[in-house]
């Protein structure tokens, strides 16, 4: 019956999911780009009267070395702050105030996107709200003052949380010299002491219509928000060079060994095990990351061989693999929570199961489905709330492109037991991974652990 009702969900989804002809859009999406470069995104959506206007820049950690790593974050935060039309933090919430704006900003590691939601009868208000965000920011010390504990405090929060520390070590591991780069909270110094001189360089570098995309959300008609951005937005002088030629990212090395490594927190109450590859990225094999998406849910299955040998015969409370699409190498990474007392068997175990993933057998043709309807289904689940929806639209746009994410659904469809057994064999069987356990320090004391290898070793 479950089956039977992922199906149908499916075939609704792909129903109401139709696209514009030839455009390779749905016909609900509609795309334009002005002379200076500026993309817009228009999502016609009747269900309720309010509209979402978003600025996404391809910005974030992957355009930080460690002199200026967490400062698109710290960028993202002053963007809600006073520019040249509303030139005090007051005067800006009173005009938010004003226009019934709901507002907020996000920074990862290959995007920064802003975007407020207000009545789609104050669009016009709205976007020239953000076009003095964006254009015209003053950087004011006093404020910046007042912000960089603002910000260095989400990053702190995060530390409150044992599994960080692990995942910080991880990515050590994983990127090397190029930590900063997938490291969007940042670095406390580097935050903490930023300055407007500094805010203006991430500007002049990154901040141009030739490198960004507006896109509205919700009740409003494609026509009129098209010119409505240009009157606004169309005298934006692009930047007179090419941004990513000027300042290029440094592509990921491969890793050239094995590492492991051992976290320690106070507040780790059980061990927690991370493993992880260097993935595809959108630039250079896109079949691949499809496969990547539907091989990790296969073995989310409470059916799956990777499920039943682990936490089915008690080795372990929870596993799971996962992949994050990337522009710039995409992270495969998996998570074992082995039962404490059957720690060296349930990571023996793990790696059995890995030894097997491009076995003909290793999946069912009904597994393989499942998967697939599972990515579907979740997809029309996304697109519940126009609002929220087109954050995913944008992020796909900073780490593949638009069609990327339109024909997502459809490419997921055409994946084969042969595109997840190549995509195992080029980035995970016999390759170099990173493994490394985070462990309450008593805990390691009281087992005479020195490294990794005296906890897993036979």
């Amino acid at each position: 019956m479950f089956r039977k009702l992922m199906l149908s969900l499916t075939a609704i989804v792909c129903f109401l999911w139709q696209t514009q002809a030839g455009s390779g859009l749905p016909d609900n999406f509609f795309m334009k780009k002005l002379p200076n470069g500026l993309e817009i995104l228009v999502i016609e959506d009747n269900s309720v009267p309010l509209a979402t206007c978003e600025i996404t820049v391809h910005n974030g950690s992957y355009c930080e070395d460690s002199t200026y790593n967490g400062l698109s974050h710290m960028y993202e935060h002053m963007f809600f702050k006073a520019n040249k039309d509303y030139p005090s933090q007051e005067k800006f919430l009173d005009r938010i105030n004003e226009l019934g704006i709901s507002f907020n900003g996000t920074t990862s590691n290959e995007r920064v996107n802003y975007f407020i939601t207000l009545s789609n009868t104050k669009v016009k208000e709205g976007l020239e709200f953000m076009n003095s965000a964006i254009r015209y920011p003053l950087f004011d010390t006093a404020e910046m003052r007042r912000e960089n504990p603002v910000v260095d405090g989400e990053f702190q929060r995060a530390e409150s949380n044992p599994i960080y520390w692990l995942g910080k070590d991880f990515d050590r591991a994983m990127w090397g010299d190029l930590y900063t780069r997938k490291n969007p909270i940042g670095i406390h110094d580097v935050i903490l002491t930023c300055t407007p001189a500094k805010m203006k360089v991430i500007k002049d570098k990154y901040y141009y219509p030739n490198n960004a995309l507006i896109s509205v959300a919700g009740a409003v008609k494609h026509e009129e928000i098209f010119k409505l951005i240009e009157s606004i937005f169309g005298n934006w002088q692009p930047s007179s060079f090419n941004i990513f030629e000027k300042y290029p990212v440094p592509n990921f090395e491969p890793l050239k060994e094995n590492k492991t490594f051992i976290t320690t927190n106070q507040n780790a109450q059980i061990p927690i095990v991370e493993i992880g590859w260097h993935g595809p990225d959108t630039r250079n094999d896109l079949q691949a990351t499809y496969a990547a998406d539907v091989f990790s849910f296969i073995l989310s299955q409470k059916t799956s061989s990777f499920y039943q040998n682990l936490v089915d015969k008690g080795l372990a409370y929870q596993v799971g693999v996962g992949y994050q699409t990337a522009k710039y190498t995409g992270p495969i990474t998996a998570f074992l929570v082995p039962n404490p007392a059957k720690l060296q068997e349930s990571y023996a175990a793990f790696w059995a199961e890995v030894d097997k993933w491009d076995s003909d057998d290793y999946f069912t043709d009904e597994q393989l489905e499942t998967a697939k309807n599972q990515l579907a289904i979740y997809d029309a689940f996304d697109k519940e709330k126009t609002s929220e929806f087109l954050h995913t639209v944008t992020f796909w746009w900073a780490s593949a492109d638009i069609p990327y994410y339109t024909s997502y659904v459809e490419n997921l469809k055409k994946v084969t037991r042969e595109d997840i057994k190549a995509y195992i064999q080029n980035y995970i069987k016999g390759k170099n991974y990173v493994a490394g356990v985070l462990l309450n320090p008593a805990v390691k004391d009281q087992m005479g652990i020195e490294k990794f290898e005296d906890l897993f070793s036979e």
